[in-house]
This record gives C-alpha cells, structure tokens and sequence, in this order.
C-alpha cells in the first residue's frame, strides 16, 4: 500500500496541473485531498513539485 501512495505522491503536482488545464466539459477529477494540499499552499508554491508532494504527503497521513 505505501507504494501505492508513493505514485500518487510523486505526480501530485503533475496530477493537479493536468485537471486544472482539462478542457471545461471532461468529467475527470482528483482527489479532493489533492485539491485541499494544493489549495492550502501559498500561489507561488503550486508549482513547485516538492512542496505540493509534500503537502500532499501531509493530508494523506493525517487521515
């Protein structure tokens, strides 16, 4: 199971940026624990990949 999550750490941003720039009538959607991480990040740190791993990281483990 931690490899699991491991995938899912390591492409949050990827993850995040993909669904932000789908096209507005596609049905896809994350995690809203991804969305909570990214969204509780200042804007400048949204694109950095180890702080939005990171955060993440942190919402994940706190459940």
């Amino acid at each position: 199971m931690a490899a699991f999550f491991d995938c899912l750490w390591n492409d949050a941003l990827e993850r995040f940026w993909q669904w932000t720039e789908k096209p507005l009538n596609s049905l896809e959607t994350i995690p809203a624990e991804l969305h909570r991480a990214v969204m509780e990040l200042p804007e400048e740190d949204r694109q950095d990949r180890a702080k939005v791993n990171e955060a993440y990281r942190r919402v994940m483990e706190a459940q």
